[in-house]
Formats: C-alpha cells, structure tokens, sequence
C-alpha cells in the first residue's frame, strides 16, 4: 500500500482473507503497534505515511512470556492473559457497520451536557488537584454507600477505577494461585479473564430463569472447596436474567454454610427499563455478616471515560481489599471523583437516568421484535427487564462465532457467544446483541433485520 492509502474495511478484509473479525482486529492492531498503521477516527485506517525506521529481533520475548514454563512442580497452575474476548467488545467498529457488539452507551445516549458542565465546574477547585485518600473521596464514598443501601457507611466504601478493575482487585485479594472460583455459565468475558490472569481455576455453574442454581452452587463448592462465587444478580450480562429475592435468599446460604465470599457485580443497577416490575434489592441488603462483596460502577450509565466504580465491603476482608487495591492503583485521580461526585449529585442526574432507561427500554422492544423475526421466537428464552442486550439462541448446526463472521457481511458486529463460556464449558450456540453503541433505535431494528441472511 502506499503511504496515506486507506485500509478496506474490516467486513472487506473478512470476506478478502475468509478470517475471523478477531483475527482482523488483532492484526490491524499489531501492524498499528509497529508503527505501519494508523487509525483514525471516523475516517478509518490508513497506511503511515512514515513507519518506524528502526525494527529489532523481538523474537527472544516469546520464551520470555510462556508464564507456564517452570511450573511443572505446581500441576495445573498457570496464568493466561487470554483478553480476546474484552478486546473484541472494546474494538472500534469500521465505517459502514452497525455496531451490536459494544456495551457502553453511544455518544448520543450518554449524558455529555452534564457531564461536561460537571468537569467545568470541578475543574477550578483546587481539590480537584490534591492527592485524594487511598480509599476514596469521603463525600463520593458517602454517595455510594447511600445508593447502595443495606446500612452502608463511607467506612465500608472504596472507590476504584472502574468496574473491571474493582472485579480484578477482589479476585486477586480474596484468592491465591490455584485456588478454584464458581462463575456463572455463562458469564462475563472480564471475569473469566481476570481469574485466568490471577492464576484461578472457574467452576461453571449453570443459570436457570431464576438465575444462578443452588443445588448445582452447593455441588460445586464441595467438589472445588472454592471460597469465592460471583454473580450478576440484576440484568446478568448476557442472558439478562434476574435473581428472585428467593433466589437470592438461597444462594446466600449456600455461601454461608461454605464460608464463601460472594462477589456480587451490580453493573446494571441503574439501567432497569421502566415497567410494572421492582428492581430487587442487591444480596449485600441481606448480609450483615460480611459474606458479600459488592461492586458498583457509574460508567455503564455515564461515559466509558468515567471509570469510577466502588467497592462494598464488612468486616476484616475491607483491609485485605484495600491493600490490594492501593497496590494496584494507589488511587483514583481526585479530578474523576469530584466530576463523578459533581455529576450524580446534579438536580438533572436522575432525569438523565429516567431519559435513559426509557430510550432502552424503547431499542429492547423493537431488537426484540426484530430477532423473533428474523432468528424465530424460539430465539429469545426471556425478555430481559433491564440492561442493554439480548441473548440470542441459534440453531444448533451453527456456532456463535460462525454467525458473528457472516453478520460482518450483512453490516453488523455482533458477539459470539463462546466469548462468555470458560474453555470446554460452550453450550447450545449462541450471539450476544447490544443495543446501546448503535446510534439510534432505528439503526439497531435495521441491522437486525439484514441478518435474516445469515439466521
């Protein structure tokens, strides 16, 4: 290519070269990373118009990074920096694609104005520039543990970077190398990743309607002795399916007669649709033992750039998670809390979350009805109360990612459902469809229905 030359799009280069969207993107990536390309945004990928002049042998690095070597004296003990699955969620779609793949909101869904006025304003303080406390801004702190509930205090609050940063931390303090997890099945690619990095076996439990399954929690955690579960009670990404206060109930004494942490990601707390239904309480509003630890983060509802997230904790493992955290980030910047503090503090916060939960609930009716369309209602096992995806099921003879690449030629970046099973543990194929990164509703029906090709 010459230098300045535009790349084809990454639906062409799937259909040139007949691989996979993941494949593309890592190799655009890498050619990136080596200086040969260059992106930019809303224009596309483009040839550099001038490349490194200076590339050495890193060949060494491949025997450098096999984490494993060395570890026969510890069987079955390995760290696997297997982050594809995040990758492809976070990858930018090309020009021409209808994006069905992300979950952050698009831009024309996020609350810019106030965020904006939010960060002008906390700019000219000068607390905005001070070094923070390692656990958090204490009026931030404060927020959260009031829209958490459950008794909470600031002193039982840390805020983090982030919600994928806040799962990673706890992981990493509540466990040691080797030790098993119960995970959902199927479950978030960010949990599944953090726990191969931390060196952590998952045992997969499967989901009902109901959530999580008791009888089969209580098996796991004889057979594996794990100490840890995690859960998406509300709005589970992907199915969407959401605990029963019974259920709930029944999943605490599990935890409690295996003396078991419970690590409870409330990613969607704030993204219910309106409807006859309540929101049900979190499982920290049940424990005043300490069993469960709770995370809560702002971005899903703000800006991807507002990574500011909080920590629940009771008792001594608060200090274990502290430590960790502070190891691993010192702190969050005081500026992104006080903006974060600004925001939701704001007389306009709860209309932003009202506008927002209607115009989801509005995309979830018309995504739905498109894919009962186009894949049959037999697709749809349940119609999520809240969140920002569908979990759609595919007939058997092909597979989740066979099914991502062809969308890729119907217009559409959809994700595979392999991405949310831990290795050997797929199950009946399946995709996942956002329906926030799109621009509008219409956008999401439409690209929707042009998979009817490839259903």
């Amino acid at each position: 290519m010459a230098p300045g030359a535009r790349l084809p799009s990454q639906r062409e280069l799937v259909r040139r070269f007949g691989a996979s969207a993941t494949t593309v993107a890592h190799a655009v990536a890498m050619l990136a990373r080596r200086g040969l390309l260059e992106t930019r945004p809303g224009a596309g990928t483009f040839r550099a118009v001038a490349a490194s002049a200076q590339v050495g042998d890193t060949s060494w690095q491949d025997a450098a990074l096999e984490l494993t070597a060395g570890l026969e004296e510890r069987p079955g003990l390995s760290r696997r920096f297997s982050g594809a699955a995040l990758s492809q969620v976070l990858s930018a779609t090309s020009p021409g694609l209808v994006d069905l793949n992300g979950g952050y909101l698009h831009p024309t869904l996020q609350p810019a104005g106030l965020l904006a006025a939010s960060l002008t304003r906390v700019s000219r303080r000068p607390e905005a520039w001070e070094r923070p406390p390692a656990a958090g801004v204490a009026a931030l702190r404060d927020w959260f543990a009031q829209d958490i509930g459950a008794g909470l205090t600031r002193y039982d609050i840390l805020i983090t970077p982030g919600g994928q940063s806040a799962l990673a931390t706890t992981l990493r303090a509540l466990t040691g190398p080797g030790d098993a997890i119960v995970i959902e099945a199927p479950t978030y690619p960010g949990t599944i990743a953090a726990a191969h990095a931390a060196s952590l076996r998952t045992v997969p439990v499967p989901l009902d309607h109901e959530g999580i399954t008791p009888e089969h929690l209580d098996e796991a955690l004889s057979r594996s002795r794990a100490r840890v579960i995690v859960v998406q009670p509300l709005h589970q990404n992907p199915t969407g399916v959401t605990m029963s206060r019974q259920r709930q109930r029944e999943v605490l004494q599990v935890a409690r007669a295996h003396n078991a942490f419970i690590v409870e990601d409330d990613f969607a707390r704030h993204l219910t649709h309106p409807g006859p239904w309540a929101t049900p309480a979190p499982l920290i509003a049940d424990d005043p033992d300490g069993a469960v630890i709770h995370l809560r983060s702002l971005t899903k509802v703000t800006s991807p750039n507002l990574r500011i997230a909080a920590i629940a904790a009771r008792g001594p493992v608060l200090g274990r998670l502290q430590a960790a955290l502070t190891i691993d980030s010192l702190f969050v910047p005081a500026v992104l809390q006080h903006t974060a503090l600004e925001a939701v503090t704001a007389p306009g916060w709860r209309r932003c979350l009202t506008t927002l939960q209607t115009e989801l609930h509005h995309r979830r009716q018309l995504a739905a009805a498109a894919v009962v369309d186009v894949f049959g209602a037999d697709a749809l096992a349940g119609m999520p109360r809240g969140g920002y995806h569908l979990w759609v099921g595919l007939r058997d003879h092909r597979s989740g990612a066979e099914c991502a690449r062809a969308a890729l030629t119907s217009g559409a970046a959809v994700t595979p459902g392999e991405n949310y099973y831990a290795p050997g543990n797929d199950q009946r194929p399946h995709i996942r469809i956002s329906f926030v990164a799109a621009p509008t509703a219409a956008d999401v029906h439409s690209a929707i229905q042009r998979l009817a090709a490839v259903a």
